[in-house]
């Protein structure tokens, strides 16, 4: 039987209307993701609220744009009470949030997770198509498309670890893999066994015997248990014996034209990289 509160909240919901407009004036993101996109497609007097994780430098590369906006935690009724046209959600987000919102005919964009560069085109093509601006994701994907031509691949498939925040890596067939590929590398957790869950045994990665290994260094004066594999000795002494790439994670983890970068650095640091012997 539905609580009280449940009772209420879906008498709240059923007497907000909410249409869409051909072209959405009054838009709220719920992902780290879609925030991303949202902030760099839409004008900035359509955003009505991103969630509180753009405002973090520390995990988004929109922090400054972000800046000044409301923000929500992805609760059902933080995001009534503004009254949106559009909602853009992820597929793997705020589920309950987003299964109330539909349950009452919100509407409610949902995007998944690209694989590899094109699944990047096409959901940047998606939300821009979305907020009324197909040009901008146009120009996005131009931009995105020059800073991918720029790059030297590595001149050598050198073998490349991942080894992010607690040991987790980045999986073979997702987009990391797809980015650590397009830099002319081959993905050592594929190697390995890891699946796009697994973490990686100090062990494990010492035996792999990779040629890079990617970390993410952190941001000074944020110390985090997460990034303590960094100092256990067995970990230094691999870095010391291979070459170490600091990639932070916010360029790995949303689609968008921050993906260029990390094939950049990571072909840069491969032929940079001296011949083993």
């Amino acid at each position: 039987m539905p609580s009280r509160f449940g009772i209420a909240l879906a008498v709240i919901l059923s007497a907000v209307p909410m249409v869409a407009a051909a072209a959405p004036v009054r838009v709220v993101s719920m992902n780290l993701c879609a925030d991303e996109l949202v902030l760099r497609l839409a004008d900035r007097d359509q955003v009505l609220a991103v969630t509180y994780l753009a405002q973090d430098p520390r995990g988004s590369t929109v922090a400054s744009e972000a800046v000044g906006l409301p923000v929500t935690r992805g609760l059902t009724e933080e995001v009534v009470a503004l009254k949106p046209d559009l909602v853009i959600a992820g597929a793997f987000t705020t589920r309950t949030t987003v299964g109330m919102l539909k349950r009452v005919g919100a509407p409610v964009l949902e995007l998944g997770v690209p694989a590899d560069l094109d699944g990047v085109r096409a959901q940047i093509r998606q939300v821009a198509s979305a907020l009324g601006h197909p040009e901008r994701g146009e120009a996005m994907i131009a931009t995105l498309d020059a800073r991918l031509a720029a790059i030297v691949p590595a001149r050598k498939p050198l073998r490349a670890l991942v080894m992010r925040p607690n040991a987790f890596t980045v999986a073979p067939g997702g987009l990391g893999d797809a980015l650590i590929r397009a830099a002319g590398l081959v993905n050592v957790s594929a190697e390995i066994g890891r699946d796009r869950f697994g973490e990686v045994p100090l062990e494990a990665a010492a035996l792999s015997n990779p040629d890079l290994i990617v970390v993410d260094g952190g941001t000074p004066g944020w110390p985090s248990l997460a990034d303590t594999l960094l100092h256990h000795p067995v970990f230094k002494a691999l870095a010391l014996a291979h070459r170490t790439v600091d990639i932070p994670n916010r360029f790995w983890t949303c689609p968008g034209p921050q993906v260029a970068e990390v094939v950049a650095r990571l072909a840069d640091a491969a032929n940079a990289q001296a011949p083993r012997p």
